[in-house]
């Protein structure tokens, strides 16, 4: 299985929460939830990928487990990656969806097709 789907609601569930209404879409052979058309928080293998943008990227990247997003063999700046994330809390899954919503809220909506 290329993502676990528990995480997967675990992870809409957290956006949810926040006041948003993101759209999963197949991606990279995972999930990602895009938010007013934006990509903003995704999960493949057992891992999550966090929209942060780039004025939060070296902060974020300081979390002791948070790392750079790598899927191709080029580092993707103002994404991180946290690995095992099955294993967090809900409280501690709510916080990276905080991070990812509080970014996507900064850029305009995208146009719908």
């Amino acid at each position: 299985m290329a993502f676990d789907p528990d995480l997967a609601d675990r992870m809409e569930t957290a956006l949810r929460g926040l006041g948003a209404d993101p759209v999963r879409k197949p991606m990279f052979g995972g999930i990602a939830f895009m938010i007013e058309g934006h990509m903003a928080f995704g999960t493949l293998r057992d891992e999550i990928h966090v929209r942060v943008g780039l004025d939060a990227y070296e902060e974020t990247l300081a979390h002791p487990d948070a790392g750079p997003m790598d899927m191709t063999g080029r580092v993707m700046t103002g994404w991180v990656t946290i690995e095992g994330a099955a294993d967090l809390s809900e409280a501690a899954l709510s916080e990276w969806a905080e991070k990812a919503f509080a970014f996507v809220r900064t850029l305009p909506p995208k146009k719908q097709a």
